[in-house]
């Protein structure tokens, strides 16, 4: 990822933004920006979901134009194999087979004049397609 600094030479609000934020526990390989913490707690707060309980879960699926899919969507409660991670008071729920693929990953979260939502920084996917959501390993 590309820091931005400004003139006189310190990162600038956007590059610090995008930093990974320290997890609560060790992440284990997932991390998650600043920006995308805050998406998903102001996200989880407007669809009434209890932080305490729920959380976003993060997976891969077949399909797309390059071969596999990041599935995201908000869960009420882990099941009973995923790893959980928290950053932030935000818990990240993931399946076995999912953390395969999504081990070392960063989710970020932009909102430009081009493009408004998640991004995946995955150093596991080969090839993706145009839009980032369906990745080849």
């Amino acid at each position: 990822m590309a820091n931005l600094i400004t003139i006189d030479g310190k990162p600038s609000q956007d590059a610090v933004a995008a930093q990974p934020v320290a997890p609560q526990a060790p992440a284990q390989g997932l991390q998650l920006t600043e920006r995308a913490v805050k998406r998903i707690r102001a996200t989880m707060a407007k669809e009434g979901i209890s932080p305490e309980e729920g959380g976003l879960r993060l997976g891969v699926m077949g399909g797309g134009c390059s071969g596999l899919s990041y599935s995201i969507k908000f869960d009420s409660h882990p099941r009973e194999r995923d790893r959980v991670f928290e950053f932030d008071g935000v818990r990240v729920f993931v399946d076995p087979k999912s953390f395969v693929y999504l081990h070392g990953m960063t989710l970020d979260y932009e909102e430009t004049l081009m493009r408004q939502g998640f991004n995946f920084i995955n150093p596991n996917s080969s090839r993706s397609c145009g839009c980032g959501s369906s990745f080849s390993s």
